[in-house]
């Protein structure tokens, strides 16, 4: 019985030593980022029927910043390359349109539901800024020039609230390793010209996320 014993102490004493986060800590994120846009075309009908605008999906590299203000609440800013998207017209006048390039920093304020544990859930809300860094598309649509002195473009600055859980898997020597999926809701408004508005495109992208990260 007492060689048990000391079996398990020893045994105990040699496990790995998890690191947990802890007020005052950084954590840095490198992640892999999918975006898919769950886009809503609103194209003005009266003069495109049938038609409507689409936005594809890409992978970006990711990197995030974490302070923890307490052991269960942190905030997290979310830094990314652009990701750039290219925008088609689907129905009659199909054709592509070209690419945007967009620049989503993101801030959320996270709650930690077990700090201490090897498996740390989250749950946060924010806000992101969309920057369009490139913002023209087409100079035709379905194969007529646009109006002299411009072509189909897109706002150049966009904001929308963010939603976001995921987990930290708590590693050794302050190592961790995250999945996390944010949605994010914001629109842009469409215009053939200065004046000319065509669409209130609704983005609203799924944001999946998965990488390794370190506390500091």
């Amino acid at each position: 019985m007492k060689k048990s014993l000391i079996a398990i102490l020893v045994a105990g004493l040699m496990a790995p030593v998890l690191s947990f986060a802890e007020k005052g800590d950084f954590v840095v994120r490198a992640r892999a980022t999918y975006v898919t846009p769950d886009e809503t075309s609103h194209l003005i009908q009266s003069s495109f029927p049938g038609d409507k605008l689409t936005v594809d999906n890409n992978i970006i590299p990711e990197i995030d910043f974490s302070y923890y203000i307490t052991k269960n609440i942190a905030a997290e800013l979310i830094l990314a390359t652009g990701t750039r998207h290219d925008v088609n017209i689907a129905g009659p006048d199909a054709q592509k349109l070209g690419s945007v390039n967009l620049l989503p920093p993101t801030l959320t304020l996270q709650w930690h539901f077990n700090p201490d544990q090897t498996f740390d859930p989250y749950a946060g809300a924010g806000v992101s800024y969309v920057r369009a860094m490139d913002n023209g598309l087409a100079t035709t649509w379905a194969g007529h020039p646009v109006a002299a002195g411009s072509g189909i473009h897109i706002d150049r600055n966009m904001w929308g609230p963010a939603l976001q859980a995921g987990v930290d898997v708590n590693l050794q020597d302050k190592w961790l390793v995250n999945f996390d999926v944010k949605k994010i809701w914001f629109n842009t408004d469409v215009y053939l010209n200065p004046t000319t508005k065509i669409d209130s495109l609704d983005i609203d992208p799924w944001v999946v996320s998965f990488g390794v990260g370190k506390k500091f």
